[in-house]
């Protein structure tokens, strides 16, 4: 993917501007350290984080690393940068400063790979805001270059914000289940809430990534880019994601009645499930005239397996629902489950227009009010699952947080503290990462500005090495399957602890110590 979206663009380039002179501005050094974090649990309204439930899931660094970090560098894309950074510096079109001769020195030296290590998280753990996910070390001529790859790694944002936002809508879902659907369906949950996001990203890239990470949650998408690639690159093979044949409004109008479409679609896909969008042009009239007619072939056809899902796609998301049910109900039929809730005979109600995780919440609560068990209704979700985050939603940020000046015996932590805003500290110095016998993640910084020994053993540190100079010689990533599975243990363990506190006394004091009084 990576060849036909950036082509002839060197990585060198893919960074900021300004972190391409950055190699001018430290002083010199025998090894520097950087970190990425999520400084803030998910964004709710009015721009307020959520403090009461801090848990995110950390998830996309495989993407990153496999795509840009592990790519060998050439002489040629550097020569080609050096054009680019010849003509970069304002006001004037002049020469930019860029690490020419380092870049040059690592492809011969070390074989074009980038010289960095890098740890990150497992893919899918769920931890809270605070918790480092990834860690960058360069030593001694290349120290300069820890955060050339920052504007890249930190990219991570994205597909961990469209996990996190997917996992607290199956939690919304969820709670719905669990009060009005029989426990032998509760495994209707992962269908609930379908992936409408494709045409809405802004490339083919965004629509894999964050469609990939909704897949963590729930198998429901029209995002095929993400369930290719989940399936044959992530998961060997194994089928990730799935979806149903549906028209849409250029199928039921170039019919001459929408009985006929319905028909038509009865005809193909009668054996299974099948959607019909049903406001093209009246969608009460639809479902008071069409609804019936549909009820009626599948009978005539004997297609007992038939299963129609009614879209609206205009008005109120909350109206539309209650009067598909409704309407659905008069032609359909229904049965009381064990809980005492209506469910629809052989019919459903998607409801794809207009949704984010607050309409979602609403027409759930609504839809339990009126009677209906929440198993009648699935979503579908777009603009509001792949576009509606952003960096700030859970304010990521990479920080360098220790430096070993050249010619001093030891190295010395470092932290950004601005006073105008105090939730931006960063933490200082060689940082890992233990999961504690409650699932909550802490973290610790190595003693003695850098120079003691860790307090948490490689083993039990959760920041696992996963490029180290050069791709590893075994594969550090687990099959999608197995991400799944960890992202659905993890996120249930912290619900005790939701909002748990994953500093440590020892990195607690270690920044009172160094922020400014």
């Amino acid at each position: 993917m990576a060849e036909v979206l950036f082509g002839g663009i060197p990585v060198s380039v893919l960074t900021d501007s300004y972190k391409a002179g950055h190699f001018k501005m430290y002083p010199d050094a025998e090894k520097m350290v950087a970190y990425g974090e999520f400084r803030k649990g998910f964004q709710v309204q009015n721009g307020k984080h959520d403090q009461d439930d801090t848990r995110l899931i950390f998830y996309g660094i495989r993407y990153i690393v496999e795509t840009f970090l592990t790519k060998k560098w050439t002489q040629q894309e550097v020569d080609n940068a050096d054009k680019f950074y010849s003509t970069h510096m304002a006001p004037f079109y002049t020469e930019y400063p860029f690490p020419k001769e380092l870049f040059t020195k690592f492809i011969t030296e070390n074989e074009g790979y980038f010289p960095v290590k890098l740890e990150a998280l497992k893919e899918g753990s769920v931890v809270h805001a605070r918790v480092p996910v990834y860690q960058i070390t360069a030593e001694k001529e290349y120290s300069h270059l820890c955060t050339f790859f920052e504007t890249l790694l930190t990219m991570v944002w994205y597909p961990s914000c469209v996990a996190t936002l997917s996992r607290r809508c199956k939690d919304v879902i969820a709670k719905g289940f669990e009060a009005t659907v029989d426990e032998d369906n509760f495994f209707l949950l992962n269908s609930r809430l379908h992936d409408f996001g494709f045409r809405g990203c802004t490339s083919t890239e965004q629509s894999v990534l964050g469609g990939c990470a909704h897949l963590l949650n729930f198998d429901g998408t029209d995002t095929m880019s993400a369930a290719y690639y989940a399936q044959f690159m992530l998961n060997n093979g194994k089928p990730v994601g799935q979806s149903i044949p549906a028209t849409e409004h250029s199928v039921m109008t170039s019919w001459k009645t929408e009985t006929e479409a319905v028909k038509n679609m009865i005809t193909h896909f009668g054996d299974g499930l099948f959607a019909c969008v049903m406001d093209s042009y009246d969608y009460s009239e639809a479902l008071t005239t069409v609804l019936p007619e549909a009820k009626k072939t599948l009978d005539e056809q004997n297609k007992t397996n038939g299963f129609m899902v009614i879209r609206p796609d205009s008005g109120d998301p909350v109206e539309a629902v209650l009067e598909g049910l409704q309407k659905a109900e008069v032609a359909f039929g229904v049965e009381l489950n064990k809980k005492g809730y209506k469910v629809l005979k052989n019919c459903s109600v998607i409801q794809g227009d207009g949704i984010n995780i607050h309409m979602l919440s609403d027409i759930i609560d609504a839809v339990i009010k009126a009677g209906y068990s929440v198993q009648s209704v699935a979503f579908g979700m777009g603009g509001g699952l792949l576009q509606k985050v952003n960096r700030d939603t859970m304010s990521f940020a990479t920080k360098l947080s220790h430096i070993h000046i050249k010619g001093q015996d030891t190295g010395r932590d470092i932290m950004k503290a601005p006073k105008t805003d105090l939730g931006k500290f960063s933490l200082p110095g060689i940082l890992q990462v233990r999961r504690e016998a409650n699932g909550v993640c802490t973290v610790y910084a190595t003693p003695e500005q850098g120079a003691g020994t860790p307090l948490v053993s490689d083993a039990e540190n959760e920041m696992r090495v996963v490029y180290d100079n050069g791709p590893l010689k075994e594969s550090p990533w687990d099959d999608f399957d197995t991400v799944r599975q960890r992202v659905e243990r993890e996120w249930k363990e912290l619900a005790p602890n939701k909002n748990a506190d994953p500093l440590s006394s020892q990195i607690k004091e270690r920044i009172k110590q160094m922020r400014p009084t």
